[in-house]
C-alpha cells in the first residue's frame, strides 16, 4: 500500500510512527505522541481539539477514539466533566491499588511509590480490596493522614466472592467471609442453584457498588454448611483465587499418560526399578517422587538417591506446561494439597 501524503506527514511528527506502522496497516497517532501533545498544551483537550491539532483524518478518527479510551482504561489519561482529556500526573491524580482494612476504611497505595492516601468508609463503599483506581488527595483528617477520593476505577480485582447466604423476609443476600470485603451482596435471580439459608456459596458479581447502591451477584456454587469439616479450606481457596480445578485441555492431555514408562523415555537412562528402593515420603503422601537405596560394599556403603524426573512429562508450551506456569507451586492445607 503506497504511503500517502498524510501518513508521510505523520511520520515526520510522530516519533513512534515506524512502530505503529509495523502493528497497523494504517498507522494512527501513538500514545507517546498524544501524551507529548497534551503535555505541551498544559491543559485538558477535547476530542475535537486533538483531532484538529494532530491533523487526524476523518477515516482515522474512530481509531483515535478507541486509543483514547484504551489510554483511559490503562490510567494514562483521565476525562473531566466537560469531556476533555488530560494527563493523569498533570491533573494531580494518583494511580494505585486499594488496600482494604477489616474495619471498613482503606488506603490507596500509589503505584509509583509515595505516601498512601487514606480512604474513608464512605469512599470504600465504591471499591473492593485489590482494585486498581485513580484517586486524588482532598485534604487531611484529624489524625494528619492525607485523605483520598476515588476518581475512577481502572480494573476490578474481584470477579467472585465467597460468603454466607441469607434469606430473610423475602430478601436474599450474601455476607462475604473475607473481612476485607465488608459489603453485603444482593442475590439476583438466575441459574438453577437454590441455596439454603446459612450455607456458604460462591457469588459471581453482576453489579459493582457505586457508593449508593449495594453490589449484586448470582450464586454459581454451593459449598455447603457453614461449619462443615474442611469448609475453611474451601473458603481460603476461593478467597485467594487459587486455581484448584484442572482445565479440560489439561485433563485431555494427561489422559494419554499410562502407569508404565514409555520405551522412548528409557533411552539414555539407567533403569533402577529392580532395586528395592525405599520412598522418603510417608504412606499418606499425595505423590512419591524421591527414594533411596543403600548397600554395603567393600570399603563402606553405596547410596543411591532416586529423584523422579516428572518434567519429562511436561512438554514446553503444552496445556500442562501453561497450567504449571499459572500455578507456580503447590499449596498445602491440612489433609489437602493443591498441586
Amino acid at each position: 500500500m503506497p504511503e500517502t501524503q498524510e501518513s508521510s506527514s505523520l511520520r515526520d511528527r510522530d516519533p513512534m510512527f515506524d512502530r505503529e506502522k509495523e502493528k497497523y496497516e494504517r498507522p494512527i497517532v501513538s500514545r507517546e505522541y498524544i501524551l507529548s501533545y497534551l503535555e505541551s498544551t498544559g491543559q485538558p483537550s477535547t476530542l475535537e481539539d486533538i483531532i484538529a491539532d494532530l491533523e487526524v483524518s476523518e477515516e482515522d478518527q474512530e481509531a483515535l477514539r478507541r486509543r483514547l479510551r484504551a489510554m483511559e482504561r490503562d490510567g494514562q489519561l483521565v476525562r473531566n466533566r466537560r469531556g476533555a482529556y488530560g494527563i493523569v500526573e498533570a491533573m494531580e491524580l494518583v494511580r494505585g491499588t486499594v488496600s482494604a482494612h477489616p474495619d471498613g476504611f482503606g488506603f490507596l497505595i500509589p503505584e509509583g511509590g509515595g505516601k498512601d492516601l487514606f480512604l474513608s468508609p464512605r469512599e470504600m463503599r465504591k471499591v473492593f480490596h485489590g482494585d486498581m483506581v485513580l484517586g486524588r488527595a482532598v485534604g487531611e483528617d484529624r489524625r494528619g493522614r492525607i485523605e483520598g477520593a476515588i476518581v475512577r476505577i481502572l480494573e476490578r480485582a474481584l470477579k467472585q466472592v465467597v460468603g454466607r447466604y441469607y434469606a430473610e423476609g423475602g430478601v436474599r443476600y450474601v455476607v462475604p467471609e473475607d473481612r476485607r470485603t465488608p459489603q453485603e451482596f444482593a442475590v439476583v435471580e438466575g441459574g438453577e442453584l437454590a441455596p439454603v439459608h446459612g450455607q456458604i456459596v460462591t457469588l459471581e458479581i453482576t453489579q459493582y457498588p457505586d457508593g449508593r447502591n449495594m453490589p449484586q451477584g448470582r450464586v454459581v456454587e454451593i459449598l455447603g454448611e457453614h461449619m462443615a469439616p474442611g469448609m475453611e479450606v474451601e473458603i481460603a481457596i476461593r478467597n485467594y483465587g487459587l486455581p484448584h480445578q484442572w482445565p479440560d485441555e489439561v485433563l485431555a492431555e494427561i489422559s494419554h499418560f499410562s502407569e508404565t514408562v514409555p520405551e522412548a523415555i528409557k533411552v539414555g537412562r539407567r533403569d533402577l526399578r529392580a532395586l528395592p528402593l525405599v520412598t522418603i515420603d510417608g504412606a499418606d503422601a499425595k505423590d512419591f517422587d524421591d527414594a533411596v537405596y543403600a548397600e554395603e560394599i567393600e570399603d563402606g556403603f553405596r547410596l543411591i538417591v532416586a529423584i523422579a524426573d516428572v518434567a519429562t512429562y511436561v512438554r514446553p508450551d503444552s496445556a500442562l506446561d501453561k497450567e504449571a506456569t499459572t500455578r507456580g507451586n503447590s499449596v498445602y492445607f491440612p489433609r489437602r494439597v493443591i498441586p
